[in-house]
C-alpha cells in the first residue's frame, strides 16, 4: 500500500469552474479521483476555497456592503454548505471526511501547531480525509494566513506531506502571462524559486477567488523550503490528481530542497512569525553562518521585544539582515541581562541556567 502523503488545494475557481456557484459535476470528478487515490492507500488531505462564493450563492447573491463583516458573513453561511458538499459526495464513496477550520493563530502557537498535527495525523491514520479551510468568519487581518494557497504549504507542513498540489485554473507557471501573451510557454519544472521566477507570476485571474500566481509561488517557496514537492496543475484537466500522484508530468513542478529538509520543530518555527529580535555580532553572525554553531550569550548586542523561552523569534546582523529564526533558552528579560557576557557567568547573573547557549543550533533555523 502506498503511503504517501498528498495536500491537494482548491481554488474557488476550480471548485465553481468559473460560475456563480460550486460544480457539482466537477467535484464529482475530483472525488471520484481522491476516492481511487484514497482506496490505493494514499493519505490525501483537502485544503479546499469556495466558502463565501458557497454562502452567496445559497442566499441568492444578496446586495451587500463592501465590508469584512459581509465577507464573514458569507464565509459563515457558506462554509457550512460547502462542507456539505463535500461529505455528500465522498459518502457515495464510504469514505468519511474530518473538517477543520484554522488561522494563522493556530499554527504561531507552538501547542496549538502541535494539537492541529496530532488532530491530522489521528484523522489519516483512521482514514478520515480531512478538509481544511481557513476560519474566515472570525479569523482578523492580524491572524488569518491571507490565502488558502499559502494555508495549505502550512498544512503541508503540519502533516509532514511529500507533495503537495495547488490545483487552479491555469495549466501552471508560464514565462510571461499566457492571458496576454498567445506565444507564452509553460515551464515544466523550478529547480529555484529566484526573483526572476517571482517577477513572471502575474495578478489574480478571477475575482471569485482570493489568489493569484504570485501567491502560488509564495506558498511553493515555504513548501519545497521544508522538503515538499509542490505542483500548479490544471484542476479541470481530467484524472489531473489521480495522474499527479502516479508520477504523471503535470503543470509546473516546483522541486524540492531535499537536502534542506526540516524536522517538525524547524518546521513549525518556519511557519510561526516571530515574537522579537536579537542583534548579534559579527563574530557570531559568522559562528553560525559559517561554522554551524550555536547562539552565545557573548556575542549578543541588543534584544528587542518581549517574548518567552521557546517562542520563535529573529536573529539579525548589526547591519539589519535576518540570517535567522529560533526559539532561544531564555525569555527576553534573562537575555538583555546576559547579553555580552561570557557563558559562565550565566547562573551567577540570573541565578539560574538553561545551559550554556543562548539559543541552540538545533532550534535555528537559517534564513
Amino acid at each position: 500500500m502506498n503511503k504517501k502523503t498528498i495536500v491537494v488545494k482548491f481554488g474557488t475557481s476550480t471548485l465553481t469552474q468559473g460560475s456563480p456557484k460550486l460544480n457539482s459535476p466537477h467535484m464529482m470528478e475530483i472525488v471520484r479521483q481522491i476516492a481511487k487515490l484514497h482506496n490505493d492507500g494514499f493519505r490525501i488531505v483537502i485544503v479546499t476555497s469556495g466558502a463565501i462564493a458557497a454562502g452567496r450563492h445559497y442566499l441568492n447573491h444578496p446586495q451587500l456592503p463592501p465590508t469584512i463583516a459581509s465577507k464573514q458573513l458569507l464565509a459563515a453561511v457558506g462554509q457550512s454548505q460547502l462542507i456539505q458538499a463535500w461529505e455528500k459526495l465522498f459518502a457515495i464513496y464510504d469514505i468519511h471526511i474530518g473538517q477543520l477550520l484554522l488561522t494563522r493563530a493556530d499554527i504561531e502557537d507552538r501547542e496549538r501547531f502541535l494539537n492541529a498535527r496530532d488532530t491530522l495525523h489521528a484523522l489519516l491514520d483512521n482514514h478520515i480525509i480531512p478538509v481544511i479551510n481557513e476560519n474566515d468568519a472570525v479569523a482578523t487581518a492580524e491572524i488569518k494566513v491571507g490565502d488558502n494557497d499559502n494555508l495549505s504549504a502550512l498544512v503541508a507542513i503540519l502533516v509532514q506531506a511529500e507533495q503537495l498540489y495547488l490545483l487552479t485554473d491555469q495549466q501552471g507557471l508560464f514565462d510571461s502571462d499566457p492571458r496576454k501573451n498567445p506565444e507564452a510557454k509553460l515551464i515544466p519544472v523550478v529547480e529555484q524559486i529566484t526573483d526572476h521566477i517571482r517577477s513572471i507570476a502575474g495578478g489574480s485571474g478571477t475575482n471569485l477567488g482570493t489568489g493569484g500566481m504570485m501567491t502560488k509561488i509564495i506558498a511553493a517557496d515555504v513548501a519545497t523550503r521544508s522538503g515538499i514537492e509542490t505542483i500548479i496543475a490544471p484542476g479541470n484537466r481530467p484524472n489531473v490528481i489521480a495522474d499527479l500522484a502516479y508520477e504523471q508530468n503535470i503543470g509546473t513542478k516546483f522541486i524540492a530542497h531535499q537536502s534542506d529538509r526540516l524536522e517538525s520543530r524547524k518546521q513549525w518555527l518556519f511557519a510561526a512569525p516571530s515574537a522579537g529580535i536579537i542583534t548579534v555580532d559579527e563574530g557570531a553572525q559568522n559562528a553560525i553562518l559559517e561554522q554551524n554553531k550555536s547562539l552565545l550569550p557573548a556575542g549578543i548586542v541588543n534584544v528587542e521585544g518581549r517574548f518567552s523561552r521557546g517562542e520563535v523569534v529573529k536573529i539579525r546582523t548589526q547591519s539589519g539582515k535576518d540570517i535567522a529564526l529560533g526559539m532561544p533558552r531564555y525569555n527576553s528579560d534573562a537575555l538583555q541581562l546576559i547579553k555580552g557576557r561570557k557563558s559562565a557567568d550565566i547562573e551567577n547573573v540570573l541565578g539560574y541556567e538553561y545551559g550554556a547557549v543562548a539559543m541552540h543550533r538545533d532550534d535555528m533555523i537559517i534564513l
